[in-house]
């Protein structure tokens, strides 16, 4: 099964309902997070748990601290008592990295490229484009190309047979089924060739497909150029002229990396600072990851190459995140101040009397 394509299939259907692929990037978002919103109030409430237990897992800890066996087996039997699971925040994670993947390759896929092409949204210029990138303008008859550069068709190519009639045919894994002859040289002709293995047809119609004309994709820079393919022995051959591709530096996807750093920012803050951590320790561990998280994240995306689709999902995301926080924890402090408010307080200005009575030791 191709989730990729699944993937990409589901953007496209919401799109059309929606009016855009940035607005499905959202809805997709908004329908995550509300799939995941109990799994993540519980993740919440884990969190507030784990804070108001810290003191009783601390002393514990400090109590068997010469002893890790013994300390390990208590703090399993406290967990137990309380019903506590420390690896349950852990759980959105997991399930959120799948469909990050899935996105991620949806994304830069030439399926993607070929169906959104230069789908822009508000300032975004391209939703799959990555922070750097290579110029390149489409159906132009001229690849832009460096010497790295990779090439891809469509899954479903239209054919030519020997009688003149059309055919569409599948093709076997598309990204590998386009080969290059010899070396990548800018502003030299590249050879493309198709083998004619890598199309679904019988043996006796293989020997009749002729020629095809396709959209050719160049995967670094996002290129797509049409391309006529003609038969020649067991190959479907063509030759493109090139020249040397320039890299582009988009700061409209600069801008979305800074407003992701925001956003987790904001997220983890607004988690780490609406609990009720006493431990100064913990405090200050929390508010370093607080701060140093997002930072290194942030930073890492300068070097990875992220389209501006997934970030735009990330931001949604951390917004979404920032939003249930402060709902959930409003609603965590007014279950705790009902239990508090349900203890009747003793009242030692009224409360009676007793003298204490003297007890005498005859012997």
């Amino acid at each position: 099964m191709d989730f990729t394509q699944l993937t990409i299939d589901a953007l496209t259907y919401i799109a059309k309902i929606v009016g855009s692929y940035g607005w499905a990037i959202i809805v997709v978002t908004l329908i995550v997070r509300g799939a995941l919103w109990g799994v993540n109030v519980q993740q919440q409430k884990s969190m507030r748990m784990m804070q108001n237990l810290q003191p009783k897992m601390k002393a514990i800890q400090d109590r068997y601290k010469n002893n890790p066996q013994v300390m390990q087996q208590k703090m399993m039997e406290f967990y137990k008592e309380h019903k506590f699971n420390p690896f349950s925040g852990c759980l959105p994670l997991l399930i959120q990295l799948p469909i990050f993947i899935l996105l991620y390759s949806a994304l830069m896929s030439p399926q993607f490229i070929q169906v959104a092409g230069n789908n822009s949204f508000f300032f975004i210029q391209r939703l799959d484009n990555t922070m750097k990138s290579h110029t390149g303008v489409a159906n132009d008859g001229t690849f832009s190309i460096g010497i790295h550069d990779t090439f891809s068709i469509p899954k479903n190519i239209e054919v030519t047979m020997n009688d003149g009639t059309k055919q569409n045919v599948k093709i076997d894994n598309p990204q590998k089924a386009l080969q290059i002859q010899g070396d990548i040289e800018p502003a030299k002709p590249v050879d493309f060739k198709i083998p004619l293995d890598n199309i679904k047809l019988k043996f006796e119609q293989l020997n009749k497909v002729q020629e095809t004309t396709i959209p050719v994709i160049n995967n670094t820079t996002k290129e797509v150029e049409t391309i006529s393919f003609e038969r020649q022995d067991s190959n479907l051959i063509a030759t493109v002229p090139t020249d040397k591709a320039e890299t582009t530096f988009h700061y409209d996807v600069l801008f979305l990396v800074i407003l992701f750093g925001i956003s987790m920012w904001l997220a983890t803050k607004f988690t780490t600072s609406m609990g009720k951590n006493t431990d100064p320790t913990q405090q200050a561990m929390q508010q370093t990851m607080g701060t140093v998280m997002p930072f290194m994240i942030t930073a890492m995306f300068f070097f990875f190459p992220i389209p501006a689709g997934v970030l735009l999902y990330l931001i949604v995301s951390n917004i979404v995140q920032i939003i249930q926080t402060i709902i959930v924890n409003k609603q965590l402090d007014a279950q705790e101040a009902n239990k508090a408010q349900k203890i009747d307080p003793i009242d030692l200005n009224n409360a009676k009397q007793i003298e204490p009575k003297k007890i005498s030791d005859d012997k």
